[in-house]
């Protein structure tokens, strides 16, 4: 399938292309091409979740969310996943499960984030966040944390999609 990228910045990418839809009808449709994320659930030996208090520039504002970020090529999304959990909150894990994947603009983006939780942590020397990142590593309870979203303190789509999932298949 040939495209046009109209706009390319790091490794997420605007393009315009010819899609024929299932009713054989040919639309020009606009995508965001992204390689993928992974969004991790921390949660340590005291049944706390660690949490990302994140200044987004494209927000203009604080959002209380978990540690995500996008993977590198070629990279798996297990390992995109321990990366960013060290990175992001200065955290290795002991055990990492998948609970699947969700799709959070398909709309308009390509973007698979893969949800994680991760378990038996333990403290990192390799945090560092990158240039554009201003983080603070947060921790509450499932109960703050589920309040929390009920009173719309925390509206970030990956946290509430990963913490469902989590809660869903039972491991919170």
């Amino acid at each position: 399938m040939t495209y046009k990228t109209i706009h390319q910045w790091k490794s997420i990418s605007l393009i315009e292309e010819e899609v024929t839809l299932p009713n054989d009808q040919s639309v020009t449709h606009t995508t965001i091409k992204h390689p993928g994320a992974a969004v991790i659930l921390p949660i340590n030996d005291n049944g706390e979740i660690l949490l990302l208090n994140q200044f987004r520039p494209s927000l203009k504002k604080w959002l209380l969310e978990l540690p995500a970020g996008t993977m590198e090529p070629n990279e798996d999304p297990t390992q995109c996943a321990s990366r960013e959990l060290i990175e992001e909150t200065g955290f290795a894990a002991g055990e990492i499960i998948s609970l699947g994947q969700v799709t959070p603009l398909a709309g308009f983006c390509d973007e698979i984030q893969h949800l994680f939780i991760a378990k038996s942590l333990s403290p990192s020397d390799e945090y560092s966040c990158d240039d554009d990142e201003v983080i603070e590593v947060v921790t509450m309870s499932h109960t703050q944390l589920q309040q929390y979203i009920i009173d719309g303190k925390i509206t970030d789509a990956k946290t509430i999609a990963c913490l469902s999932k989590a809660a869903l298949c039972g491991y919170i």
